[in-house]
């Protein structure tokens, strides 16, 4: 391998996510999601544009199990739709979305390719958004009515399973900071999409556990443990709080612990709690998914109504993708060790990395993306340290197969491994294509 601490069973894979590549929003049934909504509000999109089109994967989902095939991953990462499933978001299944996933497994599975189910990755259906989306409390009861019935459908054939996707996203960018669908601006809101999120992930962990179906179920979220900007304990101490949303919010609750009062009596945060909750929420995991794209730096500042934990941004030297975000490759064995210490998950995949760069096309079509190669070895190298250290890491999911739908930003920033041609949805690999190729195959790099 090209690290000598990747195992012989370690997994490589790649992850998308449904509203950023299917297009066809309007096809078989498909109810609109929050997304398709947020799309419409002028000058949420930077670019302008919305997912209607995305890479039409719903139609042209065979080239791209060709090409993982090609890359020869062992695993791809996908999310289900709910609007496909239940286009409002309850009642009874929509027949031709379910094939359409059937018939995804089964192709990936023919091409010796695991499908990892996300079963939800920020697509609400709109008409459960009216009715209060992720503020109201039956929302996360009928997630777990919309899981149970994939389950059903793809259980016998899909033996990778994770609830949502970076729940921090759904509940703050999207009710707290109106960055992401829906679009409010709500701390209360926000304190309440956090418990519902999680209460839908343990409904859903239960379902799973009492279908009596084989295999894993897992959660992903995108934890941050900014490193402190100077040896100062101020400093150290600032860091520690700043990780507090992103990363004990999530995993105290998720391990028993409950809430984390410390940023309770920070923010003032009040979480809808009912008799019984934690303990749902509380379910087994058989793993945590890590989505990691860069560290920052804090410093200590004073405590105030804007800055209820006491830290700031510090300045950094690092490069910047094209997001903004520091290119940190220990970071990302950092935050690992850190959750690993701290919480003790049974096994770690990370479930997304990489970047954002422009990529230079030459005469002869090829496209070089030197940047993000340069960033995807430094992060393999950087599990490799982890495991090292001896963390629990299974696998690894490159962000992402191609260029697509990038939330806020529209088509304006490219992650992919393979550039889409926006008219004609040709598919295109580039340079880190045929690099990721090369590490999966085992040569030293």
């Amino acid at each position: 391998m090209c690290e000598k601490n990747f195992p012989p069973d370690f997994l490589w894979g790649c992850s998308t996510a449904s509203y950023q590549i299917e297009g066809a929003v309007d096809e078989d049934g498909r109810g609109l999601s929050i997304w398709d909504d947020f799309c419409r509000m002028p000058g949420k999109i930077a670019d302008g544009s919305d997912g209607s089109g995305a890479c039409d994967s719903y139609h042209r989902y065979g080239e791209d199990i060709s090409l993982l095939k090609s890359l020869n991953v062992g695993a791809y990462r996908f999310s289900i739709a709910w609007p496909r499933i239940q286009p409002d978001g309850k009642g009874a299944p929509n027949a031709k979305g379910l094939d359409y996933y059937s018939r995804l497994v089964d192709a990936l599975l023919e091409a010796d390719i695991e499908p990892w189910v996300t079963l939800y990755h920020w697509d609400l259906p709109l008409g459960l958004e009216r009715e209060g989306g992720w503020r109201e409390r039956d929302t996360a009861f009928r997630f777990e009515e919309y899981a149970s019935i994939v389950y059903r459908h793809l259980g016998a054939r899909v033996k990778h399973w994770a609830s949502l996707n970076e729940l921090w996203c759904s509940a703050f960018l999207g009710y707290r900071d109106g960055e992401h669908a829906p679009g409010m601006r709500d701390g209360g809101a926000a304190f309440k999409a956090v418990h519902h999120l999680l209460l839908a992930h343990g409904l859903a962990d239960r379902s799973f556990r009492q279908s009596g179906l084989e295999g894993e179920f897992g959660i992903i979220i995108n934890p941050d443990a900014p490193r402190p900007a100077t040896r100062a304990p101020g400093d150290a101490d600032a860091a520690r709080r700043a990780s507090l949303e992103r990363t004990a919010l999530w995993l105290d609750p998720l391990y028993g612990r409950g809430y984390p009062k410390e940023y309770m009596d920070a923010t003032g945060a009040v979480f809808p709690i009912e008799t019984g909750d934690m303990e749902i929420i509380a379910s087994p995991l058989d793993f945590i998914g890590i989505n990691y794209y860069g560290e920052n730096a804090v410093s200590a500042a004073p405590k105030g109504p804007e800055n209820q934990l006491g830290y700031v941004a510090a300045k950094t030297w690092q490069e910047k993708t094209e997001m903004g975000w520091d290119v940190v490759p220990q970071g990302l064995r950092r935050i690992l060790g850190f959750i690993a210490k701290e919480w003790s998950p049974r096994a770690f995949y990370v479930t997304e990395n990489g970047a954002a760069f422009s990529d230079a096309s030459c005469d002869s079509g090829r496209i070089r993306d030197t940047k993000r190669i340069e960033y995807f070895r430094g992060h393999f190298k950087a599990c490799s340290d982890a495991i090292g250290d001896g963390v629990p890491l299974k696998g690894y999911f490159a962000w992402t197969l191609m260029d697509n739908f990038e939330w806020a930003c529209g088509y304006s920033r490219k992650f992919g491994i393979v550039a889409v041609d926006p008219h004609t949805f040709v598919r295109t690999p580039k340079d880190s294509f045929y690099y990721y190729r090369d590490v999966i195959a085992g040569y030293e790099l």
